[in-house]
């Protein structure tokens, strides 16, 4: 794997630093304190993309950021787990162009992680800006490909499928480390230049949730959470929320004024 991207001015981590946005060790980073680390150091160290994409993934931007040497390692051994999943697969992706066919239930599984990993990047890119949890969700797509590796290499999941995986996953990381998504475009075998390509769209039914947690409080103050099918209408909330066990210990006693439903969101029992 070459080096991705010894560059002087990664302008991204260079606004981080300058605005005094890093803590370490406790202060924030300035000059007169003498506890500034470099971006150039650590592009030098771990690469341009590892520091880039630490500084996206260990904050939101409304939070200081707590620098750590470990964070910037550990987003570069993640990166380099990136290539060379890709580096392995690279060539059976490229041996087909056809539609894919998610016959086998790990094909079905895979794809229906990346449609929900791709909604997730797409919705924070949708005005949260909060790239730390778009980060996050690409690295539990990649774990779910890499334990899936066993399957992949029984042929459980065809080639048609592992070339859209790859693609998408290559597209959902450039944004954040784009030295590394300019190098795996290419070894994909990829016909388009990468900054021309269309961002990947989700379909909704792979992308929905099969399960959401539902917080439920009595008199406004949480007491439980509950698993529910995704799109449970209000009688199946209400149901689920008074057969918890936390929730029947907490209002037993007590009268039940009313119950507050807000489907998908919250359940809210008002008790006396």
């Amino acid at each position: 794997m070459r080096d991705m991207g010894l560059v002087k001015n990664d302008e991204p981590v260079e606004r981080l630093f300058t605005q005094g946005m890093v803590i370490r060790n406790g202060a924030k980073m300035s000059k007169s304190k003498g506890n500034v680390v470099s971006p150039d150091e650590m592009i030098a160290r771990y690469g341009a993309d590892a520091t880039r994409a630490y500084s996206l993934f260990a904050a939101p931007p409304d939070r200081d950021l707590d620098w750590q040497e470990d964070g910037v390692a550990g987003v570069s051994r993640f990166l380099g787990r990136v290539f060379r999943f890709v580096n392995r697969y690279a060539e059976r992706a490229q041996s087909t162009r056809s539609a894919a066919k998610t016959s086998s239930p790990t094909s079905q599984a895979l794809i229906r992680k990346l449609h929900k990993t791709i909604r997730k990047v797409t919705e924070d890119f949708s005005g949260r800006w909060h790239f730390n949890t778009s980060i996050a969700g690409i690295m539990e797509l990649v774990n779910a490909l890499t334990a899936a590796e066993p399957a992949i290499n029984k042929g459980e999941v065809s080639d048609a499928d592992l070339a859209i995986i790859l693609r998408n996953l290559v597209l959902l990381l450039a944004p954040f480390a784009p030295y590394l998504g300019f190098e795996l475009w290419e070894k994909i075998g990829a016909e388009e230049s990468l900054l021309r390509a269309p961002w990947p769209e989700y379909d909704e039914a792979l992308a929905r949730e099969e399960e959401i947690e539902i917080p439920v409080q009595i008199n406004g103050k949480l007491r439980a959470v509950i698993k529910v099918a995704a799109g449970a209408d209000e009688d199946t909330l209400r149901d689920a929320a008074l057969a918890d066990e936390k929730i029947k210990a907490a209002i037993a006693g007590k009268t039940i004024v009313k119950i507050i439903i807000v489907p998908g969101k919250l359940v809210n029992i008002v008790v006396k």
